[in-house]
């Protein structure tokens, strides 16, 4: 459980500082772009990089001459395979007026590509941790709900399973599993607890445990576990 809390934080906190880098990265490519001259540049290399998976990656090496003419020569920020551009291309560059090594190439993926992947990180991060926290929150709404209107059945204890569906540093939760007959239409239902994050087995000592099940849908219903000591924090 701590680890849960733990990430819903540690991944809104990614999320909010990416977004953020990215409106940066946004802004600093939109001033830049306000003042820019325009000016024709030439591949004049291609530089060989390993990318992150060990494939082989190119980087375009652009030289051009600014309005004071001197000759400039820069790296793209951006690097691919097969490569973007072939020696001796001809590309468009945008240059800042006070700095000719403040330069880009005239592409929509070298000018908001970086922006554009950061955001989409920050919004797939800050959704992970908003996913987590609307989880908690709207479970803890339906077992507030089912407590005050569902409808109390005592079902029978029948055992205490692992939930294999779940796993967490190499560990799976414990769930109580208890069982009610109907008596209007004689209708078995099994009933599965929250993920309990140790043992309860030795804090069972009744045969039957408190069930709370929406009046309209008994598919909707949570296993009161309160009277199982809280874990240390």
């Amino acid at each position: 459980m701590k680890i849960f809390t733990a990430m819903k934080y540690i991944f809104t906190v990614i999320g909010v500082s990416l977004l953020i880098s990215a409106m940066s990265d946004y802004n600093t490519t939109r001033s830049l772009l306000d003042a820019a001259v325009s000016a024709e540049g030439t591949v004049v290399d291609l530089q060989e990089s390993s990318g992150s998976s060990g494939s082989l990656m190119y980087t375009p090496v652009i030289q051009f001459v600014d309005n004071a003419g001197k000759t400039v020569e820069f790296m793209s920020s951006v690097s691919s395979n097969p490569p973007s551009y072939a020696r001796d291309e001809k590309v468009e560059v945008l240059y800042s007026p006070h700095d000719s090594q403040d330069v880009i190439i005239n592409s929509f993926f070298e000018k908001w590509g970086g922006a554009v992947i950061t955001a989409i990180l920050g919004i797939s991060f800050f959704s992970g941790g908003a996913l987590i926290f609307l989880t908690g929150m709207l479970k803890g709404r339906k077992k507030i709900y089912l407590q005050r209107n569902g409808v109390l059945v005592n079902a029978k204890f029948q055992s205490v399973q692992l939930n294999h569906s779940l796993s967490v540093n190499g560990r799976h939760p414990y769930m109580i599993v208890c069982q009610w007959t109907n008596p209007a239409n004689y209708c078995i239902h099994i009933f599965e607890s929250e993920n309990i994050w140790f043992d309860p087995s030795d804090f069972i000592t009744t045969e039957e445990i408190k069930v709370f099940t929406d009046k309209r849908n008994s598919k909707k219903y949570y296993v009161d576990v309160s009277f199982l000591p809280k874990v240390a924090r």
